[in-house]
């Protein structure tokens, strides 16, 4: 068996001329490339080069072996890309699921971030509302998943092969018309300061918003209009318009596309984590490297709340 090593440096001299001039390219010292290729000659048996005064040439059996040994390092290094490949980090596919707030707002920097680190990994992204998106990671759909949770609210059981990461918590804020009396102070507002009021409710169709909206049920809010299909944008929308008042994340109030006045509550027990969602059964480096990144990304977002 030839030493790869060995074996580069009689390439190297083979393409140089020279053991000074391979030896600057390589970045040994003449010497310790010398003791390099006598050891090669010993394990080969025979002599590979001739030395002169214009620098070096291959013998024979040391053009035969410069031959075999460029094809020997170019197998090395494809293997080298290949198994980097299969780690994740210089190609193959990145599969990540998010819900559209986070999707829309927090994860184009992560992905952006994530391009530029890895250019070889491939990405997709799928859209999920929570919880769907634990399934769609316990069942191998995507390699990791956006998602929330609120509170208060039962804690979600989460398949034995998937563990979940918060990686951001933010209140749940008042939304209602500009203008409206209920958000035009800068105090915390009491939620029994919403009995009597038109609200805007996710429930009963919004699982994850059940225990929300039993909280705000006991204030005495009344639900006016249902949007059956979750969409934060549309509830937004109609409490823009007047329709009601709606209680929605702090990130979701900020971003909406039509002017709402907000208002903080108290107490401020109402909140929506975001969390990652990630096997646990199998090494997958590629989605380490992003959680990484969304660790980063999304703790920036939580200091700018």
């Amino acid at each position: 068996m030839y030493d790869p090593t060995r074996l580069a440096a009689l390439v190297a001299v083979a393409e140089a001329g020279s053991i000074t001039r391979a030896a600057e390219r390589l970045g040994y010292t003449t010497p310790a490339l010398s003791q390099q290729l006598a050891k090669l000659e010993r394990e080969a048996g025979t002599a590979l080069l001739v030395r002169h005064h214009r620098g070096t040439r291959l013998t024979g059996a040391g053009e035969l072996l410069v031959a075999r040994a460029r094809r020997v390092l170019d197998e090395l290094e494809r293997a080298r890309h290949e198994l980097a490949g299969l780690a994740g980090l210089s190609g193959g596919t990145l599969r990540v699921g998010t819900f559209q707030t986070a999707g829309i707002h927090l994860l184009p920097p992560v992905l952006s971030a994530f391009r530029r680190a890895h250019p070889g990994v491939r990405l997709t992204v799928a859209n999920y509302d929570p919880p769907d998106g634990v399934a769609a990671v316990a069942a191998g759909e995507v390699d990791l998943a956006l998602t929330h949770t609120y509170e208060p609210a039962e804690p979600v059981r989460l398949p034995a092969t998937v563990s979940a990461e918060p990686v951001l918590v933010e209140e749940l804020v008042l939304v209602t018309a500009p203008g409206h009396v209920l958000t035009s102070g800068s105090s915390r507002l009491p939620l029994t300061e919403l009995a009597g009021q038109p609200l805007i409710s996710m429930a009963p169709d919004h699982p994850v918003r059940q225990s929300v909206e039993a909280v705000l049920a006991r204030t005495g809010a009344a639900p006016s209009v249902v949007v059956t299909t979750p969409g934060y944008a549309l509830v937004c929308a109609l409490a823009s318009a007047g329709l009601g008042i709606a209680v929605v994340p702090e990130m979701v109030a900020r971003t909406s596309i039509t002017p709402v006045g907000t208002r903080l509550l108290e107490p401020g027990d109402l909140r929506r984590t975001i969390s990652v969602v990630h096997r646990t059964d199998e090494v997958a480096p590629a989605a380490d490297a992003f959680r990484a990144l969304l660790r980063g990304v999304f703790g920036r977002a939580a200091q700018h709340n």
